[in-house]
C-alpha cells in the first residue's frame, strides 16, 4: 500500500486518513491546525480521552452525539454535572458508555476551569509548554510518528499534578497532534506545509 492517499484532486494525504469521508474532512481542515480557542480544547481533550483504548474513528463517528450529550462541550456546564448527568450519558447510546471516562470528563472540565481561572485561558497555559508555536516535525512514514514524546511526558505529569484523569502521555500526544501543537503530517502530506 503506498505512503500517500490519493483524492480526486490527487492531493497526497496521509496514509491514515484512508477512505472515510469523516476522516478525510478532519484530516483536511483540522488535524494539526493550531488552535487556541478554549472551547475547542477542551473538546479535543475530552474526545481524546474518550478514545483510550478505541480508534479516532470510532469517536468521529461519534462526535455531533458527543456534542450535544456533553452542551457542545461547555466546561462551565460539564463542571456542574451530577449523578443524574453520569446516569443520563452512562444510557447514550450515541456515546462511548464508560463511567470511568466521563467522571474523568467532569473532573477535566473542573480542572480545566482552575486553568483558566489560574492562566487567563487553558491555551495560554498548554501553548507555553511549546512557547506559543507549534513544533514542526518532518516524518516521512507513520511508523516515524511517536505515540509519545519527552514533552507529552512532561506535559502528562504536570495535567496529572493539577487533577486531570485520562491524560496519560499517549493521550498528551495525540491531543497536540490534533490541536496543531505538532505538526505531524508527513512530509508527503499536503497539508503539511498549509499547516
Amino acid at each position: 500500500m503506498s505512503s500517500r492517499i490519493l483524492n480526486p484532486e490527487r492531493k497526497r494525504r496521509c496514509n491514515w486518513v484512508g477512505e472515510d469521508e469523516r476522516m478525510i474532512a478532519y484530516h483536511d481542515s483540522e488535524w494539526g491546525v493550531p488552535l487556541q480557542d478554549d472551547r475547542h480544547l477542551f473538546e479535543f481533550l475530552i474526545l481524546e480521552g474518550m478514545q483510550a483504548g478505541l480508534s479516532w474513528s470510532t469517536i468521529l463517528n461519534k462526535r455531533e452525539n458527543f456534542r450535544q450529550a456533553f452542551d457542545r462541550f461547555d466546561p462551565i456546564k460539564v463542571a456542574r454535572y451530577d449523578e443524574r448527568d453520569v446516569r443520563r450519558l452512562l444510557a447514550d447510546s450515541g456515546i462511548i458508555r464508560n463511567g470511568l471516562k466521563i467522571r474523568a470528563a467532569i473532573n477535566n472540565a473542573q480542572r480545566f476551569l482552575a486553568v483558566q481561572d489560574e492562566f487567563g485561558t487553558f491555551g495560554r497555559y498548554i501553548w507555553a509548554f511549546v512557547d506559543g508555536r507549534p513544533i514542526r516535525n518532518r516524518f516521512r512514514s507513520r511508523s516515524a510518528i511517536p505515540a509519545r514524546t519527552e514533552l507529552s511526558d512532561k506535559i502528562s505529569v504536570e495535567l496529572k499534578r493539577r487533577g486531570f484523569k485520562f491524560v496519560g502521555s499517549t493521550i498528551v500526544y495525540a491531543h497536540m497532534q490534533a490541536t496543531g501543537m505538532v505538526n505531524d503530517h508527513l512530509v508527503t502530506c499536503y497539508r503539511h506545509a498549509q499547516v
